[in-house]
């Protein structure tokens, strides 16, 4: 009988138990509390209630029947490969793809490529989420870092943490910002009213902060260069509808969509010190073309 073993990072802490399994693990909410109902699922090697909150390291455990989840599959999905060597690999990720199987998602995401791909991958974020670092949503588009390895894994972990990996992204905003740049130091957590949203809160928040810089401008809109200082979920799509700018096309936080394609918002820069060598490496990539056919539209000039 397969084991899952999950543990618990920062940016899911103050998570209702079943909530939280649901999200991370392609089993319903129902399926989950069943689990719990039955006394197979171990929070830190004990029975928990089905109410109670994640917290920061905690050690979920349980097992499954074969026949009530599906396992993990290697797919042979094409993976754009920006870098690799024995320790790490760098992608630069489509839209519309999803990082690691979930509710609703039980393959054809990231981590089914990368089975596919790589003979070995971390297993330090649980059997879902082998090789995963840290995530882009699933309409977001760029640089993504996997291990593969638990040294590599760790230790790129521990940078996130301590802020010394560097993410930076385009992002496309609603409305025209006036200041030529900006901080947005607002804590984000989970809302209260929808589950699947994240919002700026002063309950059961982490800090979040967002450096944002104006690269061009348009008439109705504004083309950013966004620095991440905190790793939080929606982070930049949240930070973005918290200044009435929030980022074009995003369904979830913005008020009006040109369609159903998903927010406008690209990883183009990725920058953390090696595991192996100790030296700092940087990966770029290209603005992508559905960016890019906007700015044209809009009469602008940056990024082709």
């Amino acid at each position: 009988m397969p084991k899952i073993k999950l543990l618990v990072d920062e940016d899911n802490t103050g998570i209702r138990l079943d909530s939280y399994l649901a999200e991370n693990t392609p089993l319903s909410r129902t399926a989950i509390q069943k689990l719990i109902e039955n006394g197979e699922v171990l929070l830190n090697g004990e029975i928990p209630n089905k109410k109670i909150k994640t917290e920061l390291n905690d050690v979920i455990e349980f097992s499954y029947e074969e026949k009530t989840l599906t396992d993990l599959k290697p797919q042979d999905i094409p993976l754009d490969i920006v870098y690799e060597d024995p320790d790490v690999i760098v992608i630069n990720k489509p839209k519309g793809i999803v990082v690691h199987p979930a509710v609703g998602n039980p393959d054809g995401t990231i981590v089914n490529a990368l089975l596919f791909h790589c003979k070995e991958l971390s297993d330090v974020n649980g059997f879902y989420r082998p090789g995963i670092v840290h995530r882009i949503d699933k309409d977001t588009s760029g640089l993504l870092v996997c291990a593969k390895n638990n040294e590599a894994h760790n230790f790129l972990s521990a940078q996130l943490k301590d802020k010394t990996c560097f993410r930076k992204y385009y992002a496309i905003v609603n409305g025209v910002i006036e200041n030529n740049e900006g901080e947005i130091n607002a804590p984000i957590g989970r809302s209260e009213k929808n589950r699947q949203q994240m919002c700026v809160t002063t309950k059961n928040s982490k800090e979040a902060v967002t450096l944002f810089r104006v690269l061009e401008r348009y008439a109705d809109s504004t083309l950013l260069d966004v620095e991440l200082k905190t790793g939080r979920t929606h982070q930049i799509r949240v930070h973005m509808q918290y200044i009435n700018h929030a980022v074009v096309n995003d369904s979830r936080y913005a008020k009006k969509v040109l369609d159903e394609s998903g927010q406008y918002l690209h990883a183009y820069y990725l920058s953390f010190i090696h595991p192996r060598s100790r030296e700092r490496v940087e990966f770029t990539t290209a603005m992508p073309d559905y960016m890019i056919e906007y700015i044209k539209s809009k009469g602008g000039k940056y990024g082709y």
